[in-house]
């Protein structure tokens, strides 16, 4: 039997999974319902399979080996078991008329949530909760939290890309901040001392990780000089206006042959319109935000960097930049240790959209780097890889193994709709470097 302050803390985790369900549920309520077979996105599923994909995710996480339900829908189980990683070529052919229908689907998910909600109020909150593989039941219920906060941010960047007459404006409803006038921005570089930095987790402590997340160990660092904003759409215009996607010099040969086959030849959030460059946000069509970070692929942050004559950061510069101290002590956030909140950074469901990269100077790191964590994730130069000591959740054995392919490329920080739960120092975003559509911006560091 657990002790009282540890089902205090399962009821708040569960408190946590129902407050996610109403985030994703609200994000769908964005889409007008005619348009809910719509592929916003060629590489990904239509919008339907996530409708169905978030409940069939815990389902299959919880319902035989944890709580010892039994499947009333074995089809629709497996169909919407498995999202699609947007790789190269090999894009889906499926049409609308493939997809179970709307009301089929809506009653799915119901009646999953019916039937976990029911099992985990009838006493099982008391039991050990010891389930699959040996895992507590507190693992796997953050795994269901997290992978159905993730999927809000992927949906959110998804919906970014559907026609605006094809979304309800929720704007209203939704943008609960007001707009942020920032100061006039001064770039430069912020010079980091040679020092530490304390990747991973260990596998004793008590904070929930991903398996990717383990084991903890260091790494030295050399000094560096890292830039103290995320580069701006202003910044990459020049970048542009210099010919950037036209130069060859700044592209790898494989980035090249990808911006020329797919007729690259600008951030996929910009717009061309009368007046010069539009961006996308969620609700409108703006004049292009000079002061925002641009978001990119990774091979189009590259071609940046080599054209500014810098580099993106490794993994262990951007950890050192964002949670070192010159005493040589981390922290806990790039602040200290006070917990996320709207003071601190653009995250956590706060806004649909980015603000001016310096809207934010009480969430700079301690040597002054400014935007770390919320307002886009960040592309690194790292290849996504194992830690030392790794070894994959038994009970989800693909979710990073399947992408240690060495074609993907590690992200940290997060962005305007990442959970306020994944900004740990540890968590790791990856993605292929031809993939423009997601949250991600960069920084560079000295060559």
């Amino acid at each position: 039997m657990l002790a009282a302050q540890e089902i205090a803390g399962r009821r708040q985790l569960l408190e946590r999974v129902s407050d996610a369900r109403l985030r994703s549920d609200a994000l769908f309520n964005v889409v007008r319902s005619d348009f809910l077979y719509e592929r916003p996105i060629r590489e990904r599923h239509r919008i339907i399979f996530y409708v169905g994909h978030l409940e069939a995710f815990d389902w299959n996480l919880l319902h035989e080996n944890v709580l010892g339900l039994k499947s009333f829908h074995p089809e629709f189980d497996r169909l919407f078991a498995f999202g699609i990683d947007p790789v190269e070529g090999g894009l889906p052919s499926d049409q609308p008329s493939d997809w179970p229908s709307r009301e089929a689907v809506h009653d799915y998910v119901i009646r999953i949530r019916t039937a976990l909600d029911e099992k985990l109020a009838d006493g099982s909150l008391e039991s050990s909760g010891q389930g699959r593989d040996g895992f507590q039941l507190d693992t796997l219920l953050n795994v269901a939290l997290e992978h159905r906060l993730m999927h809000v941010e992927t949906l959110a960047y998804m919906l970014h890309q559907l026609p605006l007459d094809r979304k309800l404006d929720r704007n209203a409803a939704h943008e609960n901040q007001p707009t942020l006038a920032a100061a006039p921005l001064t770039h430069g570089m912020v010079e980091i001392p040679s020092g530490l930095a304390n990747l991973g987790l260990a596998r004793d402590g008590e904070v929930f990780g991903w398996d990717n997340e383990y084991e903890v160990h260091t790494k030295r660092v050399p000094a560096f000089g890292i830039d103290q904003y995320e580069v701006t759409n202003g910044q990459y215009l020049a970048f542009m206006a210099a010919g950037g996607y036209e130069t060859r010099a700044f592209w790898s040969d494989e980035d090249w042959n990808w911006k020329t086959a797919q007729e690259v030849s600008h951030p996929v959030f910009w717009s061309k319109g009368r007046g010069g460059w539009l961006y996308r946000a969620m609700f409108e069509e703006v004049a292009l935000p000079l002061d925002w970070p641009v978001y990119v692929s990774h091979a189009e942050a590259m071609a940046y960097a080599r054209w500014a004559g810098k580099s993106l950061p490794s993994e262990e510069q951007w950890h050192r930049a964002a949670y070192g101290s010159p005493d040589g002590s981390e922290r806990n956030y790039p602040w200290g240790s006070e917990t996320p909140n709207s003071s601190l950074g653009n995250f956590d469901f706060s806004r649909w959209n980015p603000t001016p990269v310096n809207s934010f100077p009480a969430g700079r790191s301690a040597f002054g780097v400014h935007d770390l964590v919320g307002n886009g994730w960040e592309w690194t130069s790292t290849v996504f890889a194992p830690f030392p000591g790794f070894k994959p959740f038994p009970f989800y054995p693909g979710y990073s193994a399947n992408f240690f392919d060495g074609k993907h490329f590690a992200m940290k920080g997060g962005s305007p709709r990442t959970g306020a739960c994944m900004l740990r120092p540890t968590f790791r975003n990856w993605f292929q470097a031809h993939y423009q559509y997601v949250y991600a911006g960069f920084r560079c560091v000295n060559q």
